[in-house]
């Protein structure tokens, strides 16, 4: 079992930022890729970033440029510093874990765009 537990969610003006992490513990060891999704009201669940654990990113178009995924491995952990943010990047953020036929999931944090 892999638990994760997200923080760093609020509410933010347009333009402002938010740093998020997450903190995996519990079985860890074989952790590749650690990730960030968003689900918005009504709209499907979307990966935000990823990160394998050599450290190469993978970002979403939406916020490529914006958005910038890290993790220290040695504290197994993750984080996603969001700059100039938007109100279309107003959802609920969940880190995310793929470990062997398991997907591991944090229990989400709000983050609310808006002036």
């Amino acid at each position: 079992q892999v638990q994760l537990a997200e923080s760093g969610g609020g509410l933010v003006q347009p333009g402002g930022s938010l740093r998020l992490s997450c903190a995996a513990s519990g079985s860890i060891d074989g952790i590749n890729y650690m990730g960030w999704f968003r689900q918005a009201p009504g709209k499907q669940r979307e990966r935000v970033a990823r990160m394998s654990r050599s450290g190469i990113p993978d970002y979403a178009d939406s916020v490529k440029g914006r958005f910038t995924i890290s993790r220290d491995n040695a504290k197994n952990s993750l984080y996603l510093q969001m700059n100039t943010l938007k109100p279309e990047d107003t959802a609920v953020y969940f880190c995310n874990v793929p470990l062997g036929r398991t997907i591991y999931w944090g229990q989400g944090t709000q983050v609310t765009v808006s002036s």
